[in-house]
């Protein structure tokens, strides 16, 4: 139903309604007769007439964008002269049907300022419903209107956080290679083509926000593979993926960059290597569960200074907000376990951008 119709539906139904009411009081009273039955149809025809003149000329001359003050006192005025009218037009139809009395000769002026009192408030009854329904549908418009400029900073935000983390994962692998070149060329040739892969899977996501959670880890073990090029048999992994972690959504990179973070800040600095463990799991609500486990200990380097951390913290604010949660902690100094929970939906799953 197009507003329109619901506006007339309102309309019509809610004087049918008044009229209703005074209706069943009237019969209850032993007051009902075909004098009061007309009485009550002018009720509802004038009614339904001067309250829909009452909206265009709120409509014309833009009544819903004033001030408080300079719509009550308008507002008061225009009811107590619609009751007015509206009483005084009963009245004159009043004084036609009965016929063999002059116009307005029975008029008790108490009782015709009670009705007009009366039908003033009805009317005023009727502009707070009127303008209630606006205040609400402008409310939601300005809520929708502000989520969409929300979502587009956190949009803005997300590109920016992109653009930085691209170059950084590009500067630390070519890092690795440049170890292996004078030593190990061979070694070195194979770790190119496998950071040409992987720069090649980052170029194919183009600028999403969001990738499977499938071709993230392909990321992740084409780097992992990169770097068992150089660290051999100091790097162990071991991978512990749920099947039903394939239905999410994650953010680019963000996995890759903490594994990057455990085996920089972890592995590599241990003379005798170390493990590294990525586990994903999907609990009874819908979230995903990822843990990485790596040899180390957690100290200053780790605890979220490094622009991998933090890029990761901020991502998931802008995405998912409070839904989503990350946490960084030391295992009795000889590893360190990072947290990472992510939520199927984003926080503005359904925002235009």
């Amino acid at each position: 139903m197009n507003k329109r119709s619901l506006y007339w539906l309102c309309q019509v139904g809610g004087w049918l309604f008044f009229i209703l009411l005074q209706s069943v009081f009237l019969n209850w009273n032993s007051h009902f007769n075909s004098l009061v039955a007309f009485n009550l149809f002018l009720v509802f025809f004038f009614g339904v007439l001067y309250s829909h003149l009452f909206r265009f000329v709120i409509t014309r001359f833009h009544w819903l964008k004033l001030r408080t003050l300079a719509l009550a006192s308008r507002l008061l005025i225009s009811c107590i002269f619609l009751g007015t009218l509206m009483n005084f037009t009963q009245l004159l139809f009043e004084g036609f049907v009965k016929a063999d009395h002059p116009l307005f000769s029975d008029i008790d002026v108490q009782t015709a300022v009670n009705n007009s009192l009366n039908l003033s408030f009805v009317f005023f009854f009727w502009s707070l419903i009127y303008f209630l329904v606006h205040f609400v549908e402008n409310y939601k418009k300005a809520e929708i209107e502000n989520l969409k400029w929300q979502a587009s900073i956190n949009e803005i935000e997300l590109n920016k956080l992109k653009s930085q983390l691209n170059p950084h994962f590009i500067f630390n692998s070519m890092n690795s290679i440049r170890a292996l070149v004078d030593h190990e060329p061979v070694k070195a040739k194979e770790a190119i083509t496998q950071l040409s892969g992987i720069l090649r899977s980052t170029l194919l996501m183009g600028k999403k926000k969001l990738i499977s959670f499938d071709e993230e880890l392909g990321i992740v073990k084409d780097y992992l593979q990169l770097e068992s090029t150089r660290l051999e048999e100091r790097l162990r992994v071991l991978l512990d993926i749920d099947p039903r972690a394939s239905g999410f959504e994650i953010p680019p990179l963000m996995i890759q960059t903490l594994v990057e973070n455990g085996i920089k800040h972890g592995i590599a600095k241990l003379t005798a290597g170390g493990e590294l463990s990525l586990s994903a799991k999907v609990n009874g609500q819908e979230k995903l569960h990822i843990v990485i486990r790596n040899s180390g200990k957690l100290g200053t380097s780790t605890t979220g200074t490094g622009f991998g951390i933090k890029s990761t913290v901020q991502r998931l604010q802008l995405l998912y907000g409070n839904e989503a949660s990350f946490s960084i902690t030391g295992e009795n100094d000889s590893a360190v376990i990072t947290h990472l929970v992510i939520p199927k939906n984003l926080r503005y799953e359904n925002t235009d951008h």
